[in-house]
């Protein structure tokens, strides 16, 4: 208990960070619509003082608030959801693993993408902008929220000195983040414009992985214990 009366454990929850703190009841405010309207503003105002950028794409600049879960849909092909499928069964129950560092790697693939984007003058700067933005996503991403645990091991052997998780995972990992991007981006507060490019780009990166799928993705992953490699079963 704490010296004026209970204590409460308060569990604080971001797209890459979780922690608990115990809280008196001095600190805690009692749930009255003044109280809930006081927190929600005291939230804008620390969106807007931070005015920060997150690998080049703005967060809230005005007193605009993007409806995030009406805006954020962002469909996954199905040839794509099926990869995923298989990824997981691997990882999961085959007790596989992508075999590390992958070719292309993510840093590659993007850059693929906005090569083949170049020829309209139209985008370029916006994809340019948003790539930027996805391969600082996943950097940041990978460690907490798109690896299986039982790739935890493989991540602390090939992820030393500072080197970036883009350059060292590839599409395996880069499908992943799509399907964690909605909730990731929950947590931020963005102009509805650039929201609406990053859904809009992060479709047409999708398709474009689509296309190349059988030259980006592996056909087969390596035992966890570094023996040789099982090929996956393909559907004719």
């Amino acid at each position: 208990m704490h010296t004026d009366g209970w204590i409460h454990l308060v569990h604080y929850q971001g797209w890459n960070k979780k922690w608990d703190e115990w809280l008196g009841i001095d600190r805690l405010l009692k749930l009255t619509d003044e109280n809930v309207q006081r927190q929600k503003e005291l939230k804008q105002k620390l969106a807007l003082e931070k005015n920060v950028k997150l690998g080049g794409l703005n967060v809230l600049r005005d007193d605009r608030v993007a409806p995030l879960e009406k805006v954020v849909n962002i469909r996954i092909p199905l040839p794509l959801k099926k990869q995923l499928l298989d990824d997981n069964e691997c990882i999961t129950q085959l007790d596989q693993l992508v075999k590390l560092p992958r070719s292309p790697s993510v840093h590659e693939l993007l850059k693929k993408y906005h090569d083949f984007k170049m020829k309209d003058c139209k985008t370029v700067d916006t994809v340019a902008e948003i790539v930027k933005g996805l391969c600082h996503y996943f950097d940041k991403a990978l460690p907490t929220v798109l690896l299986y645990e039982n790739e935890r091991q493989q991540h602390k052997e090939v992820i030393v000195d500072n080197i970036s998780p883009s350059s060292v995972y590839g599409a395996e990992h880069l499908l992943r983040l799509f399907v964690k991007l909605p909730e990731m981006l929950t947590d931020l507060h963005m102009e509805m414009e650039t929201l609406t490019k990053l859904c809009q780009i992060s479709q047409d990166l999708l398709r474009f992985l689509q296309m190349n799928q059988t030259s980006f993705f592996l056909s087969n992953y390596q035992t966890s214990e570094g023996l040789a490699p099982t090929v996956k079963d393909e559907d004719t």
